[in-house]
């Protein structure tokens, strides 16, 4: 579990160094992620790996990472406070934009897979 753990850590170390080099404005994690992603799709078969083992024993406790979260806006009540319409009007709109994304995407997906599976006409059944 250990070399699982020193992948996983790794790539996120890789990909905030490569975000503190280049700039980008994606997050170091995020960049880890994919590089994590590249890693096992041209290291590792599907399986039993080091880093599959580890994700399954850190998996049943994801919700430990929501505390952070918790604590940061305990944290910044008083800021949430004095901002609390923005903050409101920011949280609201991007999940009505997150959802009309997803809601057209699913749209455009769902009318090309009808006219791909839908019989011909000109044949018969």
């Amino acid at each position: 579990m250990l070399t699982g753990l020193l992948w996983l850590l790794g790539c996120q170390l890789v990909g905030q160094l490569v975000v503190d080099a280049t700039g980008v404005p994606v997050p170091g994690p995020v960049i880890g992620m994919v590089l994590l992603l590249v890693v096992l799709v041209v290291r590792d078969p599907p399986g039993d790996s080091p880093v599959h083992r580890t994700a399954d024993a850190v998996l049943p406790h994801l919700q430990l990472l929501f505390v952070p979260a918790g604590v940061g806006i305990v944290a910044y009540a008083g800021v949430l406070r004095d901002d609390l319409v923005a903050v409101l009007v920011a949280l609201v709109g991007s999940w009505f934009l997150g959802l009309a994304v997803v809601g057209l995407l699913a749209d455009r997906l769902g009318r090309r897979t009808r006219v791909v599976d839908a019989p011909d006409p000109g044949r018969g059944p």
